[in-house]
């Protein structure tokens, strides 16, 4: 069975030889989470200024597509400068497999390529056509169920893209009839207007934001799996449906569901629960902290820059619509940064430590390519403010600890040496320890 990379925050023991213990993930693995939606060189966003915004945030792939008529060489021009990947999907309305492959074949052949994507939010945007049909939005989403079994079966025919993993559409929660799009393949028994046995998608595909009320434990809940939770989920999409109450997995089996997210983030805002510029910062690292260790494989944070024809939403973005970087790309620079490393691991190792977390601070076991511990431990008191005092305890000392506060700088903080206890003050951001045995 699939181990979760979810952590428990309370008391949390994490050994060497303690059979049921995750090991570490690998760092490289985390910053190939970490992803950004980018219309690349339109609606505003220039291929230089695309350039120059990942290169500084250290962002790793893109969840991009044909809708916004960007050119296939500024695709190739990208991830040429720059190394980034794109889930490339149909997005907003459209049903043009063929086009759609014709470029997901171009990205992969230049190693480009990260995931297929389906329908963008079918409840919103449409309708789409399909068969000759019209579906999605509030109508039958009988032509959407289509759409994707017949994506879903040529993607694993084509020689090239077989191998690729297909996210599946996002909002399933929303259907007006119970086509099964809930599961990524119906299983038997299951009493949807589409087959047993159709399958539609490998991966899950979420847009949790955590925009409504601000709260704390605000980035870490919004990812939890149970059917119920109030945030736009896992759970609400393929679990019970948010819309209509169609049975989809049990919240066991959404445990281990293979899962992404294509949108999430908040908005800078005034007034009651305020969210200044500073708090959204602070909220995004923790957002794909959470995420990560919550077993999203990949998170992509609405939007890398405001766009032109759509200046309302420069309040979610990385950057302003005249590219001025916000303290969000401030932040993750200095994450990814300290964190940089482009190696995977070939073997990962648990890490014998103890560490006593109340219900609002989380954390993160990795490993770099160099077999260094990184243990990432946050706060989410993003309401109640305040502190909690926690002591890291290492099995034997650890020839040097080096702690890292990305809100402050990338330069180390602190130091210690021949230590097995380390003492921190966790509030609402992360502090990255580099432990070296």
């Amino acid at each position: 069975m699939k181990k979760s990379l979810a952590i428990l925050s309370s008391c949390i023991v994490c050994a060497a030889n303690a059979a049921d213990v995750t090991p570490a993930a690998s760092v490289d693995d985390f910053l190939w989470s970490i992803g950004a939606c980018s219309s690349i060189s339109r609606r505003g966003e220039t291929l230089d200024g695309t350039i120059a915004n990942l290169k500084y945030t250290g962002i790793r792939w893109l969840r991009s597509g044909f809708e916004d008529g960007v050119p296939m060489e500024d695709f190739i021009a990208l991830h040429n400068a720059t190394g980034v990947k794109f889930s490339y999907g149909l997005l907003s309305g459209s049903s043009d497999l063929d086009r759609l492959f014709r470029g997901a074949t171009v990205l992969a052949d230049i190693g480009a390529l990260l995931a297929l994507e389906g329908s963008n939010e079918p409840n919103n945007f449409g309708p789409i056509r399909y068969g000759g049909e019209e579906g999605g939005q509030m109508r039958s989403w009988l032509p959407v169920a289509k759409l994707h079994r017949d994506l879903y079966a040529r993607a694993k025919a084509d020689p090239v893209l077989k191998d690729y993993p297909v996210w599946g559409p996002c909002e399933p929660g929303a259907q007006i009839d119970n086509c099964g799009l809930q599961f990524l393949t119906i299983p038997e028994g299951a009493n949807t207007l589409m087959p047993d046995g159709t399958q539609y998608a490998d991966v899950a595909n979420c847009h949790n934001y955590f925009y409504r009320r601000l709260e704390d434990n605000q980035t870490w809940d919004s990812t939890l799996p149970a059917a119920g939770y109030k945030a736009d989920g896992l759970g609400g999409n393929y679990g019970l449906t948010w819309r209509n109450k169609f049975q989809g997995y049990s919240d066991e089996e959404l445990k281990t569901l293979p899962r992404v997210t294509t949108e999430t983030g908040i908005r800078i805002r005034s007034g009651d629960h305020e969210v200044t510029e500073e708090m959204q910062a602070r909220l995004y690292l923790t957002a794909y902290l959470a995420q990560f260790a919550n077993d999203f494989k990949h998170t992509a944070m609405y939007l890398l820059r405001g766009r032109a024809d759509e200046p309302g939403d420069e309040v979610f973005a990385f950057y302003k619509v005249d590219n001025t970087p916000k303290q969000a790309a401030h932040y993750l620079h200095n994450f990814t940064t300290i964190l940089d490393d482009r190696k995977p691991l070939a073997e990962l190792t648990p890490l014998n430590y103890t560490v006593e977390l109340p219900p609002t601070s989380h954390q993160l076991l990795l490993q770099r390519s160099n077999g260094n511990h990184v243990l990432i431990l946050w706060g989410e008191r993003f309401v109640s403010g305040g502190s909690d005092d926690v002591v890291v305890k290492l099995g034997k000392p650890a020839r040097e600890v080096r702690v890292y506060d990305p809100t402050v700088g990338t330069a180390v903080q602190k130091t210690l040496a021949n230590a097995d206890a380390i003492p921190l003050s966790l509030t609402n951001h992360p502090f990255i320890l580099e432990i070296i045995q």
